[in-house]
């Protein structure tokens, strides 16, 4: 067979012919003119992109005797015998179709050998991660310890399906997807060698058609010679690629966005007729569209990425169309495409598709509708905010008033103490357990509660909202290393949650995670904590606390205390002792002194 294909007959032989790839032959060539070889290399990236031609450019270049610049001179013997695969000391091994260990214990067993001609002997192994996981392990030692004289260079298009124990071992070259620009200046210069005539456009649809991948353009180049009779036109590039011509989406989105259904419905008939891929079809819509987007942001990037095929047809569309309405046909499009797949009718799919495309409402109104729907919501939230406010404030009021009555009631039935019983009212409603409380004023001190108030905010934001929101009223009043008093502005707070176990669970789980220990969590009403705290220190100095489960049964022990604290003399040595503790709990910025 005389005939070879384009990219066998124009493979690169020197790192220079390699094309998009000017850091990693640069970094090769310096290498090979230093010395500075490694024992194993891996080269990785997108199909078509160089990996295995600059796999035999190396081998080349170091075993060539004629070596300039790094680039081997493909002249010598060992050059050609290379480039023809006839050097026994060059081995190529396809890991797709050799992926056992039997087959890389034969590669271990035979680089202990010397290489008969060229000064090393070279392993090329393509397609690298094809070998199992017993074929790695053989590798592995041989790989990291190769004999001097062994060169391996692995290649491979995915390279997470690498063990990591591998790419430690190697040094790793990432080919990149090759540009457009550059897939159409080699294009360009082989067709000049070979003294024929083409068409611009044909080069560049081919050159998109590509996707980074120059073996790929050189074998689409290939069949549009072969399609046209060594004919390069424009027509004879769409048929062959499938692609659609910029025309004739611009004529069908003109068609969409007009909500001209039958019009653009017979777009789509044309263009199947003419025997286009829908999935293609598809493809080139969402481009397109991806282009408009683009357009509008940034003309000379899209000019550029679509190599000046922009004609005046898409510059009017891009002013005219709205990205939000473009937004809407990428998504569609995407649901269109994956639903596709699975399909013996895509034609059903394209006039489906159509249709949606035609009756996409104006993006305008679909924005008011948007915002008339976010402002309805928040129209609500303030609605049930005022409610809710309101029954605080109701809920706020009769407690007021219900205290007054209680305090009127304490004062006709015993008059002589009116001054004397402070307990507030409403602590004959809400249960305070004091066998908690005192405990934890026994040890409290300023630095622990200092400590929870600087990290009450960080608490309260692992809360989530409900909890949160029934914290926001909270504060902790006193602490010591095993236990935290938080008082409650609304004593309806204090009692769902002293009844939550959820939020407990949460606010202790919060205080070990930042603090690193857990403190018993105590609440108390705002109301009742002065007069708790009061109580605690009268009884702290009479050295006889006697907590109780109801704040309801300590009222004539505090009424004791109270009388008795009142009749003592005013230089009691036992007043410093008081003040010290309340001075070592709560600290000096909230302690007054009074004298009765």
């Amino acid at each position: 067979m005389s005939y070879q294909a384009l990219y066998r007959v124009w493979r690169p032989q020197r790192f220079d012919d390699v094309i998009g790839q000017d850091v990693i032959t640069t970094t090769l060539k310096n290498a090979i003119i230093t010395n500075q070889l490694s024992h194993a290399y891996l080269f990785a990236g997108p199909r078509g992109t160089g990996k295995t031609s600059a796999a035999k450019i190396l081998a080349k270049a170091i075993n060539c005797p004629n070596k300039k610049d790094g680039e081997p001179c493909n002249e010598c013997t060992l050059c050609k015998s290379i480039t023809n695969g006839t050097l026994n000391d060059v081995i190529e091994i396809d890991a797709a179709s050799n992926n056992g260990v039997e087959e890389i214990r034969e590669v271990r067993d035979k680089a202990k050998y010397a290489p008969t001609e060229a000064e090393y002997k070279v392993y090329i192994i393509d397609e690298v991660h094809m070998l199992s996981t017993g074929a790695f392990n053989a590798l592995l030692k041989t790989l990291e310890e190769p004999p001097a004289h062994v060169i391996f260079i692995l290649a491979t298009t995915e390279p997470q399906k690498i063990p990591a124990t591998i790419i430690s071992r190697v040094q790793r070259f990432d080919f990149k997807r090759i540009t457009s620009k550059d897939i159409l200046k080699r294009m360009e210069f082989i067709l000049n060698q070979k003294n024929m005539d083409y068409d611009d456009r044909a080069l560049k649809v081919i050159a998109k058609s590509a996707e980074g991948g120059m073996r790929d353009a050189l074998s689409i180049l290939d069949q549009v010679l072969s399609f046209g009779s060594d004919h390069l036109t424009y027509e004879n590039a769409l048929q062959v690629t499938g692609s659609v011509t910029k025309q004739a989406m611009t004529k069908y989105l003109y068609c969409v966005i007009q909500h001209d259904v039958k019009s653009a419905l017979m777009n789509v008939q044309d263009i199947l007729q003419e025997g286009k891929d829908a999935s293609r079809f598809i493809e080139d819509l969402i481009n397109y569209c991806q282009d408009i987007l683009l357009y509008q942001q940034s003309p000379e990037m899209v000019e550029s990425a679509e190599l000046g095929i922009i004609d005046d047809d898409f510059k009017s569309l891009s002013k005219q169309i709205d990205a939000q309405i473009v937004y809407k046909m990428i998504n569609q499009l995407n649901d269109i495409q994956s639903q596709m797949r699975y399909t013996m009718h895509p034609d059903v799919y394209l006039d489906v598709l159509t249709v949606k495309l035609s009756n996409n409402y104006d993006a305008n109104s679909e924005s008011n509708d948007d915002n008339s729907e976010l402002n309805s919501k928040i129209q609500y939230l303030n609605e049930k905010v005022s409610v809710l406010t309101d029954q605080i404030d109701k809920l706020t009021h009769e407690k007021n008033n219900q205290s007054r009555n209680d305090s009127q009631t304490v004062s006709m039935e015993i008059p002589e103490t009116k001054n004397k019983t402070r307990v507030s009212p409403s602590s004959r409603e809400e249960k305070v357990n004091l066998s908690k409380i005192y405990p934890v004023l026994d040890d409290a001190t300023r630095e622990n509660l200092n400590n929870l108030q600087n990290i009450w905010d960080e608490l309260l934001q692992s809360l989530d909202v409900t909890q949160r929101a029934m914290m926001h009223v909270s504060k902790p009043v006193a602490a010591s290393e095993n236990g935290v008093i938080v008082s409650f502005e609304y004593p309806f707070l204090f009692q769902k949650a002293n009844s939550d176990t959820d939020l407990s669970d949460a606010l202790e789980n919060g205080l070990d995670r930042i603090l690193g220990y857990v403190p018993k969590i105590v609440f108390v009403p705002s109301d009742q904590w002065p007069e708790i705290r009061k109580n605690y220190l009268i009884n702290r100095k009479n050295e006889h606390i006697t907590p109780e489960n109801n704040v309801n049964l300590e009222h004539s022990s505090i009424e004791k205390n109270e009388k008795k604290h009142d009749n003592n003399d005013e230089n009691n040595p036992d007043d410093s002792e008081i003040v010290k503790k309340a001075t070592d709990m709560f600290g000096n910025d909230i302690i007054n002194l009074k004298n009765d």
